[in-house]
């Protein structure tokens, strides 16, 4: 079968198209939603990650900007409904802001800040074969989404930006959001490679 010059100039766009309106690239990584990554990480022998999760003032963010305290505070910044305002949810729902195709099937803002807010988009590492070679040290984190939080990701939300902000003191909050895995199953795995 033939192909015209403007055949192929037409796919040429499409693609261009496909890549440039926000439709997920080999780069991008699609947000599971943290109902998700419990699958893996609510057990006792995993570390509970999912219900020391749900138990955080992290899980009630979307919540929370319905408080008549919130509300409040909206008004102060011109904000009528700070859940449906960008300037709150880009801190308050995991994955806000990113491309509707970012957003699999899971995904669910009332989550508020869930896992992946945190630890990157899971759709590329929320699998237990590629979990095990980023832990075993065969797969980079990076390669496929998964972001190991230091203080710098936890600044982009808390601080200044933030009307209730009264100061950041990573090493204390950090501990008490705490979630580790269980010392005698992180023995069998190599550090990741964060960046």
């Amino acid at each position: 079968m033939r192909h015209s010059t403007v055949g192929k100039f037409g796919v040429i766009v499409a693609c261009a198209a496909f890549v440039t309106t926000g439709v997920a690239s080999a780069a991008d990584h699609v947000f599971v939603g943290a109902t998700k990554c419990a699958t893996c990480h609510k057990t006792a022998a995993q570390g509970e990650q999912y219900v020391k999760w749900q138990a955080s003032e992290h899980a009630k963010a979307f919540a929370t900007l319905a408080t008549p305290e919130a509300k409040e505070l909206g008004k102060k910044l011109g904000v009528e409904d700070p859940q449906k305002d960008a300037k709150c949810l880009k801190c308050h729902v995991t994955g806000y802001g990113a491309a509707a195709a970012l957003h699999g099937p899971k995904y669910d803002p009332a989550e508020g800040v869930g896992c992946e807010s945190c630890h990157g988009a899971g759709g590329d590492y929320i699998k237990k074969a590629t979990m095990e070679g980023v832990t075993g040290g065969t797969i980079t984190a990076a390669s496929v989404g998964l972001v190991i939080p230091d203080e710098k990701t936890c600044k982009g939300c808390h601080n200044e930006e933030s009307p209730s902000y009264k100061g950041f003191d990573f090493a204390k909050m950090s501990e008490k959001i705490a979630h580790p895995l269980p010392a005698e199953r992180k023995a069998k795995y190599k550090t990741p490679a964060a960046k």
